[in-house]
């Protein structure tokens, strides 16, 4: 097994949807099936200053033919995991992989440079992933809206925990999907259009799963939706959907108008991250309808009552 870098391009034409598979030539058939059962990065090629970033982690757990192009295959994607800040390329002008530096230092203008899958050694693929996804991510969370205490002046040195057992943990995973989700909304409710905090500054709005993880639902943004206390509730119960066209579902027969009116948006429409690329998925948003909206019964009183 090895660790990759695999580049993905918005808009490339290739069938990617870099949550669930990765699809690339069969020229690099072989060296993505050394990557099958472990970890990768993507990569995102750019241009200008700061375009060139990486992005997510995941892991490959398959690789299959592509059937709609015989020269083609896809790596089936697992666990990925968006970083919670992009990574730069270069860092105080030095690349971050080392297959892309010549020997006298500078950037190589040609092979790997090119490649679309990339081997990256252990400890390279530990650093960038450690930089899109700081080991101490649920401190940085639970401190973000409490003031720095002065009265501790020598902290106890942190634990390292391995890159690995990080990415598969769920509470940290669920820290960082929060921070996503939440970001991406601009901490407003995506179906009341409310941006509510409390007196210390803390938003008051909760990152929801469109697919449930335990319903192999993603932890990427376009699987969240950023909503208050009850929304996040209703949404989970299958009393309120989104269709297609973004419009908010209610099913009217255990939902009374009079809750609909104080709690939704009166546009009747989902209020939307300002990046296409955050909006929920409609494959994400076609589950939700299909297999919650509507078929669940309340476990316990509705909130209203």
């Amino acid at each position: 097994m090895a660790k990759l870098v695999l580049l993905h391009r918005e808009g490339s034409g290739y069938a990617d949807v870099p949550t669930k598979v990765y699809d690339f030539p069969n020229d690099y058939l072989s060296r993505v099936q050394q990557g099958v059962g472990d970890w990768f990065v993507y990569y995102e090629p750019g241009r200008g200053p700061g375009a060139r970033r990486y992005f997510g982690v995941g892991k490959i757990s398959e690789v299959i033919p592509n059937p709609k192009n015989r020269e083609h295959h896809l790596a089936l994607i697992e666990s990925y995991l968006p970083f919670d800040a992009d990574v730069p390329r270069v860092i105080d002008g030095k690349l971050l992989e080392s297959a892309l530096t010549n020997c006298d230092g500078t950037p190589m203008s040609g092979g790997q440079n090119t490649s679309s899958v990339r081997v990256l050694p252990e400890q390279e693929f530990a650093y960038i992933v450690n930089l899109g996804l700081p080991q101490n991510l649920e401190e940085m969370e639970a401190n973000r809206y409490n003031p720095a205490r002065s009265d501790v002046d020598d902290k106890p040195e942190p634990f390292i925990r391995p890159v690995i057992e990080r990415l598969s943990s769920r509470p940290y995973r669920d820290v960082a999907f929060r921070r996503k989700v939440r970001e991406a909304y601009d901490y407003r409710c995506a179906l009341s259009g409310l941006q509510l905090r409390n007196g210390g500054g803390r938003p008051e709005v909760q990152a929801a799963h469109i697919v449930p993880v335990e319903r192999q639902g993603d932890d990427s943004v376009h699987n969240g939706l950023a909503l208050s206390g009850t929304l996040h509730w209703m949404f989970d119960r299958g009393l309120i959907s989104v269709a297609d066209d973004h419009s908010i579902l209610v099913s009217r027969n255990k939902v009374p108008d009079e809750v609909t009116t104080r709690l939704l948006s009166p546009s009747g429409k989902l209020h939307l991250p300002a990046h296409q690329r955050d909006h929920p998925h409609p494959a994400n948003l076609r589950w939700h309808r299909e297999n919650v909206f509507g078929q669940r019964d309340l476990d316990g009183p509705a909130p209203w009552h």
